[in-house]
């Protein structure tokens, strides 16, 4: 039937994208397209349209008979997405209004409990969604849908992020915890400034101080 093949391409796609972003496909690691066709129990067409789908969303170049060379993000990226989340996150809390800050501190305490719980069982896997969730909240809180659709194109490169410090996750979940309580608290104590400062500091250290480096190391 017409809607199999489609599934399938999602299916591959989802697997290719999540397997890039969790890092069981290395940044540099030339993918074929009969490889993946055997790991996933499908036909090469779907593969095909997956990647072509993910050379758009530039994860991977497609070189023709050769495969799908696996990208990742460069510094350049990485500087981008820190300024293009922060412009996100900021400029929705600065629309919201007193009531909608009240729900919003209650869900983020809420989050980052859930948050804790994560780390002390180490599941990184529900500490890197929980991480999504809590930022997504800061732009969902205005209810401008525009903003919130540019956000969500973002979620799959910060899950990239926060996965690229592989066994240092762990080390840095109390810390980034830690910053989440403070955003939190800058928000309850009605002080603008001191959020979009704690933000701006936030999102910078996750990515060009604890990620950026890591593509330097040999």
């Amino acid at each position: 039937m017409a809607h199999e093949p489609e599934s399938a391409a999602v299916r591959a796609y989802e697997h290719i994208r999540d397997g890039i972003i969790e890092g069981r496909y290395e940044t540099g690691e030339m993918l074929g397209e009969s490889g993946l066709a055997a790991e996933l129990s499908m036909s090469r067409t779907p593969i095909r349209a997956a990647l072509v789908r993910l050379q758009e969303e530039q994860w991977i170049t497609v070189y023709p008979k050769r495969g799908a060379l696996v990208k990742g993000l460069s510094d350049r990226a990485i500087s981008d997405l820190s300024d293009t989340r922060y412009i996100l996150e900021s400029a929705a809390v600065q629309r919201a209004d007193g009531s909608q800050i009240a729900a919003l501190t209650a869900m983020l305490t809420e989050q980052i409990a859930e948050q804790q719980a994560a780390l002390e069982a180490q599941d990184v896997h529900r500490f890197v969604d929980l991480t999504t969730a809590f930022h997504r909240s800061f732009v969902e809180v205005c209810g401008n849908q525009v903003l919130l659709e540019l956000s969500d194109r973002l979620a799959d490169r910060q899950r990239y992020m926060l996965f690229k410090l592989e066994a240092r996750l762990l080390e840095q979940c109390q810390l980034i915890l830690d910053e989440h309580r403070e955003l939190v608290h800058s928000l309850q104590a009605g002080d603008p400034a001191r959020f979009a400062e704690s933000l701006r500091k936030h999102i910078n250290d996750v990515h060009t101080e604890r990620v950026a480096p890591l593509s330097k190391l040999p």
